[in-house]
């Protein structure tokens, strides 16, 4: 049911080992088929990369994993479910504006609930150019970042992570919910029920590629390494250049009393 992968690096990098492996997960080591594509961040904004194709079998992607250097990094492979239909529109990650930035997000689960919910909102902040609950759930994220936060307060602060950590507990609620997020500056990594992270500190002379500080994000572990480590379930993680700026635990199951009353505050 896709895969995700992630970095955010002290450092502009080439992690080509790291992207070769991600790019087999879809459709050779792993069954996601049905398109791949990677976004990262470029001076100013996002470059991305995108196609309905096979990843393990993409010649543009192969061609990526040596030519693609960049601090933050997003890539997605998927495994159509909703809806089962491989055009590129439906292919991950997307980007959209909100607050002043560019954002772009990939997902992992299902969450087909949040397309009714966020079609019946009055003043979307986008809506989106494919029909995956993944773009649909996008949007709803940005409409109450929008909503909340007014681009007055961005990701970095506790209060900012808090309140974003029950936005998701409240979208994960409806489904299977896990995802990655970036406004170009941060990393937002949401560990629904499947995801891990590798953080690196400091120079080892095995790796003398890789950036000082670095934190790489998977739904699997990439490789061998013992330092790969699962999220606890409703885990959120905040990361900038590296280093990890914040945690949150939420408890995305079910929709309990608790949850229904923080739908009802935010809105």
């Amino acid at each position: 049911m896709c895969e995700l992968f992630g970095i955010s690096a002290s450092v502009p990098f080439k992690p080509a080992d790291a992207m070769r492996t991600f790019r087999l997960r879809g459709g050779q080591t792993a069954g996601n088929p049905d398109g791949w594509g990677i976004a990262y961040w470029e001076e100013t904004s996002f470059r991305l990369f995108k196609a309905p194709e096979p990843a393990a079998g993409s010649a543009l992607f192969q061609r990526l994993c040596t030519t693609v250097r960049s601090s933050l990094i997003l890539a997605h492979v998927r495994k159509a479910n909703y809806p089962p239909v491989n055009t590129l529109t439906n292919t991950h990650p997307f980007l959209s504006e909100c607050c002043g930035k560019e954002w772009a997000f990939a997902h992992n689960g299902l969450v087909p609930e949040v397309v009714a919910l966020e079609l019946a909102r009055e003043h979307p902040v986008c809506r989106p150019g494919g029909q995956t609950d993944s773009e649909y759930a996008f949007c709803h994220l940005l409409g109450y970042i929008a909503q909340r936060f007014d681009g007055a307060e961005l990701p970095g602060s506790a209060a900012w992570l808090q309140t974003f950590a029950t936005i998701s507990e409240l979208v994960a609620a409806h489904g299977k919910f896990n995802f990655l997020l970036s406004d170009g500056e941060h990393l937002i990594a949401y560990g629904h029920d499947r995801l891990h992270y590798l953080e690196w500190h400091g120079r080892d002379e095995r790796k003398m590629d890789w950036p000082e500080d670095m934190a790489m994000v998977a739904t699997q572990p990439l490789d061998d390494d013992a330092g790969w480590t699962a999220f606890d379930r409703g885990e959120l993680r905040l990361y900038r250049l590296g280093i990890l700026l914040g945690r949150v635990l939420t408890d995305p199951y079910p929709l309990s009393k608790a949850n229904k009353a923080a739908i009802l505050a935010l809105e």
